[in-house]
């Protein structure tokens, strides 16, 4: 499977509000159309820009309450609307980070939050955690990846946790490199799973991976891979990680006696294709995808 076009979408540190556009929109598939990608972009960044545009607009979620096969999601603009009422408060989210907790270490500017994606001929329907929470009954979506996909995690269960309450029975668990959140009510689960370079690294602690001097064993896919097979739902990400000088080793583990270094000085696009060669081989191989669903989000220009 030569990377697997399937569609996600892309994302902005600065716009953790907007990422309903990632959980509702479809996205990129593996080799989907990044210029259309980057034109997205450019436009959030323009409209990031022009956030000081307080006017207001209406948003009518009868006019054009579905989203047909002729409406196409990738052409529209932001719109600044400071009239519907957001999913969620940054204070009533349990799962928000320290890091990214904006409201509560003091940022004034908030206008960023009103920002959202309006497509040209029909509207995206409000995010409904619910239905969603009803959707994947009894099963198990993993976001994988590095901090990009820890914020659309984080931002899932912050809507999630907001459609119903935190009186519902939930169980949060984390174990090394996977974090877990199980809904008891609905049987269904939503991980993250770190693995910035998605094969095996010196960069894999979840805490502690702001390592000077990385290390990537470009072959080695199995020790994270082994804890994908059983989702119903994958969402993957790498590439930040790439842009950075490292050692690439070739061997059968990190630091074993028939490991062969190489160090790469600034960024490859041989290698970050190798790795993703390795990894779509591997899905290939051992994910029924008569079952599983399987997503890669494109890199974010706000993320570097």
């Amino acid at each position: 499977m030569k990377h697997e076009k399937m569609k996600m979408g892309m994302v902005s540190h600065c716009i953790l509000g907007l990422s309903l556009l990632i959980l509702v929109g479809a996205v990129f598939y593996l080799t989907g159309d990044f210029l259309g990608f980057l034109d997205l972009q450019k436009q959030l960044k323009n409209a990031c820009n022009d956030a000081g545009n307080d006017a207001p607009v209406s948003y009518d979620e009868e006019a054009r309450p579905s989203l047909s096969r002729r409406c196409n999601l990738f052409e529209g603009r932001w719109v600044f609307d400071n009239q519907t009422v957001r999913l969620y408060e940054e204070r009533n989210c349990s799962f928000m980070l320290p890091e990214f907790a904006c409201e509560r270490y003091g940022r004034k500017d908030f206008k960023y939050r009103n920002w959202r994606w309006q497509p040209h001929h029909c509207d995206l329907p409000r995010f409904n955690g619910t239905a969603l929470f009803e959707k994947i009954r009894g099963k198990k979506v993993v976001f994988v990846g590095d901090s990009l996909n820890r914020n659309q995690w984080t931002s899932m269960l912050c809507l999630m946790e907001s459609a119903v309450g935190l009186a519902s029975p939930r169980r949060v668990v984390r174990d090394e490199n996977m974090h877990t959140f199980e809904s008891i009510e609905y049987n269904a689960t939503i991980a993250l799973y770190w693995s910035p370079f998605l094969v095996e690294s010196n960069c894999d602690d979840p805490i502690i991976h702001r390592v000077k001097d990385r290390v990537v064993r470009l072959m080695g896919i199995e020790k994270h891979a082994r804890h994908w097979n059983d989702a119903d739902i994958l969402v993957f990400n790498s590439y930040l990680w790439w842009t950075d000088p490292m050692t690439i080793a070739w061997g059968t583990s990190l630091g074993s006696s028939d490991t062969r270094n190489k160090t790469v000085d600034k960024m490859s696009t041989r290698l970050y294709e190798m790795v993703l060669d390795v990894w779509s081989d591997w899905l290939e191989i051992n994910i029924n995808r008569t079952k599983t669903k399987m997503f890669f989000m494109s890199p974010s220009p706000f993320h570097l």
